[in-house]
């Protein structure tokens, strides 16, 4: 460069051509001080160049810009390391809850219910998991690990799993990969995936649940197992206890969970689950020479269900059908006062259309056949006038044996609702629910006596984030 611009005054002489013979040497030096000036003031300004650094970018940002989008990057990376320093890095927090309004009109009883305790009252299909109120806690850790921890005052499955109904845990597990993300060991305290139908009101259409949620599926297992993912396939297994957080004394034997789901398409597919092994057993009555109920050992459940759904645009539909049988839990004993089995079998749809964007219209029916030896359900082996099982009160089955006490009530209910998706977060439910059975099993608070029908009706406003 520098013997470039040395060689300019040359170039520019031989560019003008030679001077003409008038001009004075006097003129022309003057003319060659000034051309050597001007190469002086360039040769400076390129010096200046070279030394200064490129504080500008390329794209046009101010000395200022610059100094301020550094600020924001130290900044950026100081709160990446303070993030991942505290915990904080991909956790995920969210929660909801859904005050909820019940009219039960055999129970003579209306009024808002909102974390009411399990405990207190038992779990009945006009108390289950409505009114509630959660937090879930999800983190995913560095090579695959998942936490998670979901807290439901009162409502949740560790209050039924609980001995003393004080649980606020709903679900702590963890998940840990196996040579791939689809192969992973899980253990802690697993709701149930029995079903179409889940707890969360996030996720159901209606504000009650189903009868076979509510009477034939698990709450939780406390065990471990592994979770499969092959294309379409996941695949679900566990070994533990079932609505227990631990095994009672002279209890061995673990029961056996599981669950399979196929991806069908876009829109639809199916599922299945089972429950294999020793459960409690809350049959009551067997008594001793005082009149004391036994309390009876854990008896061998066998649970076995099918469900499928297909979702589309506006449109819902989803069914279930299961089957189960307890050893030894039976409502009714035989003719020699020996326990007897429970077995039933029940049936679950719903259907679900949006109208109008915001407006969605439910309806569900479900179907218990439960008759064989006075009923009984998973943990329901007594009569219940509240919930509607077992056989005719008229008949005073507790006095002693009677062919008729051998017989149970059938059971099926339809509840109809309505929804509004008042905002992204808040959903307005509203349901009527007609409850049935073919025997008088249903006790009526007001008259002190039993009917075949009841009605409810609810309402809810379930807020989440």
């Amino acid at each position: 460069m520098k013997n470039a611009l040395a060689a300019l005054p040359l170039a520019l002489a031989l560019a003008y051509g030679p001077p003409v013979l008038a001009q004075s040497n006097e003129e022309l030096l003057k003319e060659l001080r000034a051309l050597r000036d001007r190469v002086t003031q360039l040769e400076e300004k390129l010096k200046a160049a070279e030394a200064k650094p490129a504080a500008t970018p390329q794209w046009g940002m101010s000395q200022q810009q610059v100094q301020d989008f550094n600020r924001i990057a130290v900044k950026t990376e100081a709160l990446e390391d303070a993030v991942e320093f505290q915990g904080l890095k991909q956790l995920k927090i969210s929660g909801y809850a859904d005050p909820s309004f019940i009219y039960n009109k055999a129970q003579n009883r209306a009024g808002v219910q909102f974390l009411n305790r399990v405990s207190d009252d038992g779990y009945n299909y006009d108390n289950g998991y409505m009114g509630v109120a959660s937090l879930d806690f999800q983190k995913e850790m560095d090579g695959g690990t998942k936490w998670r921890l979901t807290l439901m005052p009162n409502r949740g499955a560790g209050s039924i799993s609980d001995s003393g109904g004080f649980s606020l845990v709903h679900e702590a597990s963890v998940s840990i990969p196996l040579g791939d993300l689809q192969t992973r060991f899980i253990a802690g305290q697993i709701p149930d995936w029995s079903g179409y139908e889940y707890v969360q009101p996030t996720t159901t259409k209606l504000v009650t649940r189903g009868l076979l949620l509510d009477f034939t599926e698990p709450s939780a297992y406390t065990a471990a197992g592994f979770d499969i993912t092959r294309g379409k396939w996941q695949m679900k297994a566990v070994l533990g206890n079932m609505n227990s957080t631990r095994t009672p004394q002279g209890s061995r034997s673990p029961m056996l969970a599981y669950r399979v789901d196929y991806a069908k398409g876009e829109f639809n597919g199916f599922g299945f689950a089972g429950v294999h092994g020793k459960v409690a057993n809350f049959t009551g009555n067997v008594l001793d020479g005082n009149g004391n109920v036994i309390n009876q050992p854990n008896s061998h459940l066998d649970l076995f269900e099918v469900d499928g759904y297909f979702i589309r645009g506006d449109f819902t539909a989803q069914g279930q059908i299961g089957f189960g049988r307890q050893k030894n839990a039976a409502i009714s004993t035989a003719e020699d006062g020996s326990l007897q089995d429970a077995q039933w079998w029940g049936i679950s749809g719903l259907l679900a259309y949006k109208f109008i964007p915001r407006w969605e219209a439910v309806a569900r029916a479900d179907y218990i056949d439960n008759h064989k030896n006075g009923g009984g359900l998973l943990g329901y082996s007594s009569a219940d006038g509240r919930n509607g099982l077992g056989p005719d009160p008229a008949l005073n089955c507790g006095a002693g044996y009677s062919a008729d006490c051998a017989r149970g009530a059938k059971r099926w209910a339809l509840a109809l609702g309505l929804n509004y998706l008042f905002n992204s977060n808040t959903t307005i439910k509203a349901e009527y629910r007609l409850d049935q059975a073919d025997l008088p099993v249903f006790f009526d608070v007001s008259s002190g006596g039993y009917t075949k029908t009841n009605h409810l009706l609810g309402t809810s406003v379930v807020v989440s984030f």
